[in-house]
């Protein structure tokens, strides 16, 4: 075994892997700069979406109107059993 790690020792390193840590390291760079991107993007497009939301609905707003109640047991219902029958 001692042979082994002396002709290792002896052999030369590729070139290859001088550049392998700034390589590596440039890559998540990007990455992490990408991911700030996409999380500032979509904080933008919550935003905006919930400004358009709030002005459309305070744009937008219709008259109240009180609801009647929809019971048979009311004599003028929609839902009482001459009307749905069409009687009287």
């Amino acid at each position: 075994m001692d042979d082994e790690l002396r002709i290792l020792n002896a052999a030369e390193m590729p070139a290859a892997l001088d550049v392998l840590d700034a390589r590596v390291l440039s890559a998540l760079a990007a990455r992490r700069h990408e991911a700030v991107s996409l999380r500032r993007t979509m904080l933008v497009a919550a935003l905006v979406s919930l400004g358009g939301g709030v002005a459309a609905g305070s744009a937008f707003v219709p008259d109240a109107v009180a609801a009647s109640p929809l019971t048979p047991f009311v004599p003028d219902s929609p839902l009482a059993p001459s009307a749905l029958l069409g009687g009287p």
